[in-house]
């Protein structure tokens, strides 16, 4: 396999990860919308989880970007 077509093909998987990030994203705050929905009293004590929840999952999609990054212009 040529090793340029191979930095590609690796740049292409390592970005999979920020799509992964985005679908965690909306998970998270469809949950909170949800047992928001459901339980109105409760829901200011979860919107601070909710925000560490998508900031944890913005990073990884972050990190998968900076790998891709890396893959395509270092390696």
């Amino acid at each position: 396999m040529d090793p340029a077509a191979a930095k590609l093909l690796g740049a292409g998987i390592a970005a999979i990860g920020m799509g992964a990030a985005a679908i965690g994203v909306g998970q998270i705050f469809g949950s909170y919308l949800s047992g928001a929905l459901r339980n109105p009293s409760a829901a200011d004590g979860q919107l601070p989880r909710a925000f560490i929840g998508a900031a944890l999952a913005e990073g990884l999609g972050i990190f998968a970007f900076v790998v891709a990054l890396i893959l395509l212009f270092v390696a």
